[in-house]
């Protein structure tokens, strides 16, 4: 089993649901599993969700460095994926995690805990 996503491929029943951008590219958010708190928003290529879906560790791609990230590598902030749902368009996905630590690269437990619009 390889350590690099680029190295997975989706299955096939799979692929033919998904439906990416234009960038090839596909919305996954994340909850916290129990609570349903979200927790993140990220992108996912093919590749991504095919190692997230081998490995249950949160796998995404960074649009701005053009590379993968696995949640937790460096910070320790790991994510165990124990669920993955396609919604019924296809074009985005919803994860479910064991967060350990922070879930945003601020070091707070939500991406979501910023101001208010409504």
């Amino acid at each position: 089993m390889s350590d690099n996503p680029a190295d997975y491929q989706l299955d096939p029943a799979i692929a033919a649901r998904l439906k990416t951008n234009e960038a090839g590219l596909v919305a996954a958010i994340v909850q916290a599993e129990g609570t349903g708190e979200v927790l993140m928003m990220a992108w996912m290529d093919t590749h991504a969700l095919a190692y997230t879906l081998a490995t249950h560790r949160g796998t995404y791609y960074s649009r701005s460095r053009q590379e993968y990230w696995i949640k937790g590598l460096t910070s320790g902030h790991t994510q165990e994926i124990t669920g993955v749902r396609l919604d019924c368009d296809g074009d985005a996905l919803l994860l479910t995690a064991r967060q350990v630590g922070a879930a945003c690269h601020t070091g707070t437990r939500t991406c979501f805990d910023g101001d208010e619009l409504f």
